[in-house]
């Protein structure tokens, strides 16, 4: 099974095996933690990118990590929160649920998740941090042997807290 943890870190600076993008659907990068994967892996990975053609709201797609020290970045497309109503949680929950299952297949064992959604797309962060670990704890108990480490990297204090107290709380 899995050890769960979180950390108020640099995403770009984690040394798993892959590193979650917080994507837009483009792929092509942006701001927040999309822009900084993109400066910090370097131009290769926008070229890398390009040739996915995008990625929908929900869904994943990988790339080689390149100048990172992951070897992967997996870009997760979290939905804009909409005020509840057009899906949101189930394509943010999908978001992380696809993340792990390119992990699966690409034989990842330790992966680093930012805030998917929590950022300019304005998704309620308690929200979004339950959701996250219910998808993540339900992909776990269908593959208990499939990953090591699974990082909850957050870059602002009121993240941070919200998913520490929701570790402590599911330990």
């Amino acid at each position: 099974m899995a050890i769960f943890s979180v950390q108020m870190a640099d995403i770009t600076k984690m040394d798993v095996d892959a590193i979650v993008n917080a994507a837009n659907s483009s792929l092509l990068g942006g701001g927040g933690v999309d822009g900084a994967i993109h400066r910090a892996a370097g131009p290769q990975l926008l070229e890398a990118c390009r040739k996915l053609n995008g990625c929908k709201t929900g869904e994943a797609k990988i790339t080689p990590a390149f100048l990172l020290p992951a070897k992967y970045v997996i870009h997760a497309v979290g939905p804009v929160w909409r005020g509840g109503n057009e899906n949101e949680e189930q394509l943010l929950a999908s978001a992380y649920r696809n993340s792990l299952e390119l992990a699966l297949t690409c034989y990842i064992k330790t992966i680093a998740f930012p805030n998917i959604s929590t950022g300019v797309y304005n998704f309620p962060k308690e929200k979004a941090a339950t959701l996250a670990l219910k998808a993540v704890n339900g992909f776990c108990d269908s593959h208990p042997a499939a990953l090591t480490e699974i990082l909850f990297t957050c870059f602002d204090h009121e993240n941070y807290e919200i998913y520490r107290q929701l570790l402590k709380d599911n330990s």
